[in-house]
C-alpha cells in the first residue's frame, strides 16, 4: 500500500513537474517538445488505468498523509468509479491536448509559457477530482480558477482576453468562497473532514436543519464553476483563450468540476425535495439558454462553447432528477460529451489554423482539401447528435429511458431535453457539415490537411466515441457502471447497447432527430430569429457583470475616499477613539468596574517624584512650541523611570532611561530641521474633543490596570519561567532570559520597529532638505525667507 500511495502521489505531481520542465524543453526542441512533454500526462494516465480492475470490483483506493494532525487534516485522495473516470479523462485528453498544442502554437514565442500553464491547469484539475479531504479539494478548486485565468488571458495584450480572464476568475473565485463556507458547514454538521468519511454518514446531512444552507452554498460553488444559468456568461467569453485551452476546458477539465462536485455529493445530499427541484430547474434552464444562444453564433468555437453550457445543464438536470436511469444517463453522457466535444473543438481549431477563419458563414467546400478533418468532425457530430453507432447514442437512449414517465414533472423535463437535444443535433452537424460541404468559399489562407500533431487528438477521440459504443459491454464494466455506482451511492450495472430501447425512449429519440434535422435545414432563419429575440431582450448577464464590476469599483473608491481621506489627524483621532471605546465600553456595560483603591502612604521623596511627573505632564500640555513639549515629555519619562527604580525594577528603569534619552535626542534633532514656532491652529471645540479623547484613553488604561492588579494572580507563567530559564536558556536573570530567549522574536521585532522609524525620519529629513533646495533653485528670493525661519 505504501508503494501504491507513493506512486499515486508521484502521478499527481507529474503535471506540475511538466510545468517546470516545459519552458526549457521548448527552448531546445521547439514545437517538437510536445512529444516528450506528453509523456508526463501519459504516464499518469497509465498509472490511473491500473486501478480499473480494482475499482470495477468495488475495491476503491485511498491514500495520503497527515498534514495537520491536531486538526484532523490530511492530504488524501480517493479513487472510486467517479474520480477514476475523471482522472482518466483529464490525463488521457490532456496527453492529446499537449500534442495538439505543439502543432497549433508552432513558432509561437510564448509556447513554453503556454505549456507551463496547461500543465499547472491539468495538475490542479487532477488534484481536485481525486481529493478526499475537504482541504485539498478546496485548494485545488481554487487553483483551477487561478490557472484558467492564466490560460484564458494567455494573449494578454488583447483587452478582450484580459476581460474574459478576469471575468472567469471573479465568477469562479466567488463561487469558490461559497463552496468553502459550504464545506465548513458540512464539516460542522457531520464531523467528517473528507469525502470518504462524509459518504459513510448516511442521511445525517439531509436530516440536519442546516441542510438547506449547506446545499445553497455548495451549489453556489458548483453552479458558478460549471456555468449554470445565470452564471453561464463567463464560459463562452473564455473562448478568447487559444483553441487547445478551449478544447481541454470544455471536454475534461474545469467546467466539469461543478458537475463532479454535484455528482460526488449526490449520495449524501440527494433524494430531497430541494435537491430534486433546484438541480433540474437550473439545469433545464441552462440547457435551453445554452442551445438557443448557440443557434445565434457564427463562430465555430462560440457555437461549441454555448453547447457546452447546455450539456452541463443537462448533466445537472439528470443528476438532480433522482432515478437510477437518470444517474446512469448522466454517467454515460459525461463521458460521451468529453469525447465528442474535445474532438469538435480540435476540428474547429484545425479549420481556423488552416483557413484563417472560424466564421461558419465564410466557410464551405473544404471536404476535398481536408478529408481526414471532415471524417473526424462527422464522427464526433454523430455522437453529439445521438446517432448510432456513436457512444452519444447510448447516452441519449438512457436519458429518454429516465424521462419517459407519465407524470407532469418528468414530462416537462422530457420536453426540455427534447428541445435541447434537437438544438444540439442541429449545431453539431452545422459545425461538422457547413464548413466542408457545398461550394468552395475563398478563405484568408489556402486550406490543406493539418499536420500529424493537430490530427492525432481529434482522431483518437472520434474513434474512441465510436469504439466505446461498439464494445459497450466492456466499457460499462470498467467505466460506466463503476462511475454510476459512485454517483448513485449504490451498486449499479449499466447494460444499454446499440440496440435501442423500444417504445417511448426510441420514439422520443426519433422525434429529437426530426426536430434537429428541421432546425439544421432552417438554420439561417433560426439564427435570424434568435438575433431578433436577443435584440429585443436587451443586455444580458454579460453586460450585467460589467455594470456590477463598474459599480463595485465606484463604491470602493467612495468608501476608500471616506475612510482614507489622506489626513493623519483623522487616522490618529479614529484610532484613539476606537481604543477608548474598547477600554471603557465593555466594563461599563457589564458592570465590571474595578474598586478604586485608597491613596497609599508615601515617603516625601516618592511624592516628590510623582509631583515632578505631574508637573512634566502639565508642561507638555501647556507648551507653546514643539521643542518645549519634547523636553517636558522627557521630564515626565525620567520621573517614571525613577518610580520604577524606587519600586525595585532597575532593569526596567534603565530601559526607560535609555528610551527617553534616545527619544528626546532623536526628536530634538528632527525638530531642528522643522519650524518650531507655534503651529496649533485647532479651534477650541476641536481642542476640547482631543482633550476629552486623551482623558478617556488615559482613564481606560487606568481602569484596565486596576482591574488586572485586583484579579487573582496566576503563578503559572512565573513557575514556568523560574523552572525553565536556567534549564533551557542557561540564564539566572529571568527577566533577561524572557526578553532575549523566550521573547527573542518579539525583541527582534521591537528593534526592527526602531530601525524602520529611524530610517523613516532620515527619509523625511532628506525630502525636506531636497524640497528646500529645489524651491530655492527655482526662486532665489525664497532662500532668504527659509534662512530667517530656521532657528
Amino acid at each position: 500500500m505504501a508503494s501504491v500511495t507513493g506512486l499515486t502521489f508521484l502521478a499527481l505531481c507529474l503535471p506540475f513537474l511538466g510545468a517546470i520542465i516545459a519552458p526549457a524543453a521548448v527552448r531546445y526542441l521547439g514545437h517538437n517538445a510536445a512529444w516528450p512533454l506528453a509523456l508526463f500526462p501519459a504516464l499518469a494516465f497509465l498509472h490511473f488505468a491500473g486501478f480499473l480492475p480494482d475499482v470495477a470490483a468495488a475495491h476503491n483506493a485511498q491514500g495520503g498523509f497527515e498534514w495537520v494532525p491536531s486538526l484532523g487534516l490530511r492530504f488524501s485522495w480517493l479513487l472510486d468509479g467517479l474520480s477514476l473516470t475523471f482522472a482518466l479523462l483529464i490525463t488521457g485528453i490532456g496527453t492529446l491536448i499537449v500534442l495538439y498544442a505543439g502543432g497549433y502554437l508552432k513558432g509561437h514565442e510564448d509556447q513554453g509559457r503556454f505549456f507551463s500553464f496547461i500543465f499547472l491547469f491539468m495538475g490542479s484539475m487532477l488534484g481536485l477530482v481525486v481529493s478526499d479531504s475537504f482541504l485539498t479539494l478546496f485548494v485545488f478548486w481554487e487553483l483551477t480558477s487561478i490557472t484558467s485565468f492564466l490560460l484564458i488571458g494567455f494573449d494578454h495584450q488583447r483587452e478582450a482576453a484580459r476581460r474574459a480572464a478576469l471575468q472567469a476568475l471573479v465568477v469562479t473565485g466567488g463561487g469558490g468562497l461559497l463552496l468553502l463556507a459550504g464545506l465548513l458547514l458540512i464539516w460542522q454538521i457531520t464531523g467528517a473532514a473528507d469525502m470518504s468519511g462524509l459518504l459513510k454518514t448516511g442521511g445525517m446531512l439531509r436530516e440536519s436543519p442546516l441542510y438547506l444552507a449547506a446545499l445553497i452554498l455548495v451549489l453556489g460553488g458548483a453552479f458558478t464553476k460549471s456555468a449554470q444559468f445565470p452564471f453561464h456568461f463567463w464560459l463562452p467569453n473564455a473562448m478568447e483563450a487559444p483553441t487547445p485551452v478551449s478544447a481541454y476546458l470544455h471536454s475534461a477539465t474545469m467546467v466539469k468540476a461543478g458537475v463532479y462536485l454535484v455528482m460526488r455529493l449526490n449520495p449524501v445530499m440527494g433524494d430531497t425535495t430541494a435537491w430534486e427541484t433546484i438541480l433540474p430547474v437550473f439545469g433545464g434552464m441552462t440547457l435551453l439558454v445554452g442551445t438557443l444562444l448557440a443557434i445565434r453564433q457564427t463562430d465555430l468555437k462560440l457555437k461549441l462553447a454555448y453547447t457546452t453550457v447546455s450539456s452541463l445543464g443537462l448533466l445537472v438536470l439528470l443528476t438532480g432528477f433522482g432515478s437510477d436511469y437518470a444517474v446512469e444517463a448522466a454517467a454515460l453522457y459525461l463521458v460521451a460529451h468529453s469525447l465528442f466535444k474535445g474532438a469538435l473543438f480540435m476540428v474547429a481549431g484545425i479549420v481556423d489554423h488552416e483557413t484563417g477563419t472560424r466564421d461558419i458563414t465564410h466557410l464551405g467546400g473544404l471536404r476535398n482539401a481536408m478529408p481526414l478533418t471532415f471524417a473526424m468532425a462527422l464522427a464526433a457530430a454523430f455522437s453529439m447528435g445521438g446517432l448510432p453507432p456513436a457512444f452519444g447514442f447510448l447516452a441519449k437512449e438512457e436519458i429518454y429511458a429516465a424521462l419517459a414517465q407519465v407524470f407532469p414533472w418528468p414530462i416537462l423535463l422530457a420536453v426540455v431535453a427534447i428541445v435541447g437535444n434537437a438544438l444540439m443535433f442541429s449545431i453539431a452537424f452545422a459545425v461538422a457539415l457547413k464548413p466542408f460541404i457545398g461550394a468552395r468559399v475563398e478563405t484568408p489562407k489556402h486550406p490543406h490537411e493539418a499536420p500529424p500533431l493537430l490530427l492525432l487528438g481529434p482522431f483518437v477521440l472520434a474513434v474512441l466515441g465510436l469504439a466505446a459504443a461498439m464494445v459497450s459491454g466492456f466499457w460499462h464494466v470498467y467505466i460506466s457502471s463503476p462511475m454510476a455506482s459512485a454517483v448513485g451511492g449504490k451498486a449499479m450495472e449499466i447494460s444499454v447497447s446499440l440496440a435501442p430501447h423500444l417504445g417511448a425512449p426510441l420514439a422520443l429519440s426519433a422525434l429529437t432527430v426530426l426536430i434537429g434535422a428541421f432546425i439544421y435545414w432552417k438554420l439561417d432563419r433560426a439564427r435570424f430569429l434568435m438575433a431578433m429575440v436577443l435584440r429585443g431582450l436587451g443586455p444580458g448577464p454579460d453586460r450585467g457583470f460589467d455594470a456590477l464590476i463598474s459599480g463595485l469599483v465606484r463604491l470602493s473608491h467612495a468608501v476608500s475616499h471616506f475612510l482614507q481621506p489622506g489626513r493623519l489627524e483623522i487616522y490618529v483621532t479614529v484610532t484613539f477613539l476606537c481604543l477608548a471605546a474598547m477600554l471603557l465600553v465593555p466594563p461599563v456595560l457589564h458592570g465590571e468596574l474595578p474598586v478604586v483603591p485608597s491613596w497609599p502612604d508615601m515617603q516625601w521623596h516618592e511624592a516628590a517624584i510623582f509631583l515632578i511627573a505631574v508637573i512634566g505632564l502639565a508642561a507638555v500640555v501647556s507648551a507653546r512650541d514643539r521643542l518645549t513639549a519634547i523636553v517636558s515629555l522627557g521630564i515626565q519619562g525620567f520621573a517614571v523611570a525613577v518610580i520604577f527604580l524606587l519600586f525595585g525594577a532597575p532593569d526596567l528603569s534603565f530601559t526607560q532611561f535609555m528610551v527617553e534619552t534616545l527619544s528626546v535626542v532623536i526628536l530634538a534633532l528632527v525638530m531642528t530641521r522643522l519650524r518650531l514656532s507655534p503651529a496649533d491652529r485647532r479651534p477650541p471645540l476641536q481642542r476640547l474633543l482631543h482633550a476629552a479623547l486623551a482623558i478617556a484613553c488615559g482613564l481606560g488604561f487606568g481602569l484596565l490596570l486596576l482591574k488586572a492588579t485586583q484579579a487573582p494572580f496566576d503563578l503559572t507563567l512565573t513557575a514556568f519561567f523560574n523552572h525553565y530559564s536556567k534549564l533551557i536558556a542557561h540564564g539566572a536573570n529571568v527577566v533577561n532570559v524572557i526578553i532575549v530567549d523566550f521573547r527573542g522574536t518579539d525583541t527582534l521585532g521591537e528593534i526592527a520597529v526602531v530601525t524602520i522609524t529611524g530610517l523613516a525620519i532620515l527619509a523625511l529629513i532628506r525630502i525636506r532638505a531636497g524640497g528646500e533646495r529645489k524651491l530655492a533653485a527655482n526662486n532665489p528670493d525664497v532662500e532668504e525667507v527659509m534662512e530667517a525661519e530656521r532657528p
